[in-house]
């Protein structure tokens, strides 16, 4: 047993026989990369877990996001890193719980909050330990002008022939751009188009397990059948579409010139304070009326602690309220369109946050096909989905022949594909 899991076992078995007296008069450092968020913690967060653990005191210290990496490595190595670790989801976390940085906080009491896929951005490949608690999700779908739609009598699409209907529909109209996102940046394409799309066809969490576990591959039927939408795409993205970029996109649907923007969650916030007009959300249409629907929720953001930290009962004290209701309201509240993974309630006051979490309650949720493994090799599977959508989008390459350059190369090096 690795020593980091072994002391998270032992911490573990202490807290849940302690008392609450073990997690006082300590102050925990928290490490993260989120310097926009420095005032929801210091206002909301900070004094709402304070009033509540009187003996705990928090300081947040973010480190600036492209540099956080680097930073915590370097305080890490030196052991002058804080007692909590802001995680990023995958394998640059993975590979602190592997250097023995962060605690197994697999037998945490909050733990039991947070389903398999939630947990899934934070644990090791077979699932045997958690080393972050899942903070929060970003959800993909589609975001439209409400005024847009009312003034050409459209509704709210469901399914993949009403979507291209819709989109014929304002084309055919010509006062706005069916759809804004461009393809010059390359993410958007992958991350807003076939990763928001696709898990209708692969069946979400079904068809990742098994192209992780070589029982399905990049050539079949559902893998191959979002870049077939994604072909169709092009006609409805306007004119230059090509040399688009991310923030050409955003102005362009929040100065109203487009009805539909393809998007992430994380767009709410700063949607709503550019847009002069009523937004609405759909989920991704599914190919058939009766379908189960799939929606990318996206696991984002996690907190673990230092293994090294001096205040373990106190961190665990914490973490566990992360895992809570409490948490959970505040930190949605204020960051609307980042969502909270665990199962407490949550009760969310922007309209647009609340229509995207609802999709919850009727989709099966998976996260983004390219993240878990699929992208530590060479070709990386991520960076090649994206310009595989960028090529499929612009008519450069088919469906077929972009879902075969990408299976060869992940069977170039991915054994189970091999």
């Amino acid at each position: 047993m690795k020593l980091n899991t072994l002391k998270g076992a032992l911490l573990v078995t202490t807290l849940l026989s302690g008392t609450a007296a073990m997690a006082q008069d300590a102050e925990l450092i928290i490490e993260s990369w989120r310097n926009d968020d420095l005032t929801i913690w210091q206002d909301k967060i900070i004094p709402a877990f304070e009033a509540a653990h009187p003996g705990i005191k928090l300081k947040f210290t973010p480190s600036a996001p492209a540099e956080y990496n680097a930073v915590l490595n370097s305080k890490l190595d030196a052991g002058s890193a804080g007692d909590i670790i802001t995680c990023r989801p995958f394998d640059a976390s993975l590979a602190l719980y592997d250097a023995g940085h962060l605690t197994d906080l697999s037998g945490l009491e909050g733990m039991a909050n947070f389903s398999d896929v939630a947990k899934s951005g934070w644990s090791t490949d077979d699932g045997s330990a958690t080393y972050c608690v899942p903070m929060a999700s970003v959800i993909h779908g589609f975001i439209y002008n409400k005024d847009a739609f009312a003034e050409l009598g459209l509704e709210v699409p469901t399914t993949e022939a009403e979507f291209f209907a819709v989109l014929d529909a304002i084309a055919e109209d010509g006062g706005y751009t069916p759809m804004a996102m461009g393809t010059n940046d390359q993410w958007e394409a992958a991350t807003m188009g076939y990763n928001n799309i696709g898990p209708n066809y692969w069946k979400g969490e079904e068809g990742r397990n098994a192209l992780l576990a070589g029982e399905q591959k990049l050539t079949d039927e559902g893998w191959v059948a979002p870049f077939r939408q994604l072909a169709k795409w092009g006609d409805y993205l306007g004119y230059g579409y090509e040399a688009q970029t991310y923030p050409d996109s955003q102005n362009i649907f929040t100065l109203g010139r487009a009805a539909i923007y393809p998007a992430g969650s994380w767009e709410i916030s700063g949607f709503n304070a550019q847009a002069d007009f009523e937004m609405g959300a759909f989920n991704p249409p599914v190919p058939n009326a009766g379908d189960t629907c799939y929606i990318s929720d996206h696991t984002d953001i996690g907190i673990g602690m230092n293994a090294a930290t001096e205040h373990p009962e106190a961190a665990a004290t914490f973490l566990n309220w992360v895992a809570s209701s409490e948490f959970s309201n505040i930190f949605a509240n204020a960051l609307p369109g980042f969502f909270p993974l665990s199962n407490a309630p949550v009760n969310l006051e922007d309209p647009l946050a609340q229509e995207f979490i609802s999709w919850r309650d009727k989709c099966e949720s998976s996260i983004r096909s390219t993240y878990q493994i699929l992208s530590r090799g060479t070709p990386n599977l991520e960076n090649e989905t994206w310009n595989a959508s960028v090529a499929v989008i612009k008519g450069e390459e088919s469906p077929e022949d972009a879902a075969q350059r990408l299976q060869d190369g992940l069977s170039s090096w991915y054994a189970p594909q091999q």
